[in-house]
């Protein structure tokens, strides 16, 4: 059993999931709010798409690979301690990416930062629950805790551009030294510790090793095909590898007396079909995530603050639909909300079809961008009420933690994918075309499996 050693804390409600929402929107902020600086390494540091591919997806490859094992390093540690190691080392790491003058080392520093990130998410989601002891109190902490960070993933490429023109692309590292000093100091003075001392369930180190090296080589096999090519032999290896090491992954979990990705979760069809639409929102909404810098910034020839307020209409709903999106769903079940989102979201990516090198009008994709944001959003709730209902109750944390793993996994395929497409088309412009073409075609298929295969 679990014994809570509480640590005397100050009485004010609000303070703690203020420094515990101040960490995770540090670390979720980060996937995105490098977009729109990436034009602006590029003439500092050098580098081609590859690279810039590379800084956004190192990032989410260490996020996605830890998320799973953080809890368990958690349990031994201490979810308050673990909390604060991964903010101390985020900001060191932000540090770190903020001097580096070269794309390797930003590259090794943003994997690092990766790895801070994973210690932050499910250990802020476990800090809540226990400064939170009442229900109605920690379902609205919670309610909040998400909110956030839909918040911070759709405003990351707007504070990207006021940083980056005020400051340079350092600017979007350094700002979180500040922030993540300020998430801890609230953090040691207003947060409960929770500490286990139920330390039975084993470690599952195999499965984390093969899990990390099968996604490692997917992500290295589609970032670099674009400058390799598809059938280069280093290519090919890596997808030789990728396969085996997932086929591998997979036996080992199947086996495995305390698995870190229970396979058993899948027997349930809301399960299922709700993890595979975490990961296509994802491999949408952060595959153009990357492109829309890329074409405001070099065919549209605006400035970056320009970029990051061109791409604001994404931002401006994010809050509203995910709030909507959980009340509708809480009301009428996931299955309505999550077809709807997914639907607003593919029309969205087919009207942006409409952009050329110099049309249409900025006015004319307002639309199409906020549909794309308000989809995403507005079904992200509803997909993770189905995630939670769809397993026990006390398998919530683990089935939200492979549902979060899921959605990075997804954020990284989406960047690489759609930043080889774009290296490997004829023009720019083909590139984006054939990108938003692919993001709005997964969502209409995720759209028809809710409808067929999710139950309320």
């Amino acid at each position: 059993m679990s014994q809570l050693l509480k640590t005397p804390v100050n009485r004010n409600k609000q303070m703690p999931l203020i420094a515990l929402c101040l960490g995770f929107f540090m670390v979720i902020i980060d996937v995105t709010v490098v977009n729109v600086s990436l034009p602006n390494m590029t003439k500092n540091l050098g580098g081609d798409i590859s690279w810039l591919q590379w800084v956004v997806d190192s990032y989410t490859l260490t996020f996605a690979c830890l998320l799973l094992s953080a809890g368990s390093f958690a349990d031994r540690l201490g979810a308050k301690s673990a909390y604060l190691f991964g903010l101390f080392l985020f900001v060191l790491t932000s540090l770190a990416c903020g001097l580096a003058t070269h794309f390797l080392m930003l590259t090794i520093f943003r994997l690092m930062q990766g790895v801070a990130a994973a210690f932050v998410v499910p250990t802020s989601i476990a800090l809540i629950s226990s400064c939170y002891e009442n229900k109605t109190e920690r379902a609205r902490a919670i309610g909040i805790w998400a909110s956030v960070g839909g918040i911070a993933a759709a405003t990351g490429p707007v504070l990207g551009g006021v940083l980056t023109a005020w400051f340079g692309w350092r600017g979007v590292f350094f700002i979180n030294i500040p922030v993540g000093m300020i998430g801890a100091l609230l953090t040691i003075k207003y947060v409960i510790n929770p500490i286990s001392t139920d330390h039975k369930r084993s470690f599952d180190f195999p499965g984390q090793v093969t899990g990390i090296i099968s996604i490692a080589a997917l992500a290295f096999s589609l970032i670099e095909a674009g400058r390799l090519g598809w059938f280069s032999p280093v290519i090919m290896s890596g997808l030789c590898i990728f396969l085996l090491t997932f086929i591998l992954f997979l036996m080992i979990e199947h086996r495995s007396e305390s698995p870190m990705f229970p396979l058993s979760f899948f027997k349930s069809k809301n399960f299922s079909i709700s993890m595979a639409v975490g990961t296509i929102l994802n491999i949408g909404f952060y595959g153009q995530f990357f492109l829309l810098p890329l074409y405001f910034q070099q065919i549209r020839g605006y400035t970056v603050l320009m970029t990051g307020l061109a791409i604001l209409p994404q931002a401006l709903l994010s809050a509203v639909s995910s709030y909507f999106g959980g009340r509708v769903a809480s009301v009428y079940g996931p299955k309505m909300p999550m077809a709807i989102g997914l639907t607003i979201a593919a029309a969205g990516f087919f009207i942006m079809l409409m952009t050329g090198e110099h049309t249409p009008s900025y006015l004319l994709l307002i639309l199409p961008l906020a549909a794309i944001g308000f989809g995403v959003t507005f079904t992200m709730p509803a997909s993770t009420i189905a995630i939670i209902n769809s397993v026990p109750s006390d398998r919530a944390g683990i089935a939200s933690g492979a549902f979060n793993a899921s959605r990075q996994i997804g954020s990284l395929i989406g960047v690489a994918i759609f930043g080889t497409i774009l290296n490997t088309a004829k023009d720019f412009m083909m590139g984006m075309h054939i990108g938003l073409l692919i993001g709005g075609v997964i969502f209409v298929l995720a759209c028809v499996a809710t409808l067929i295969g999710i139950e309320n």
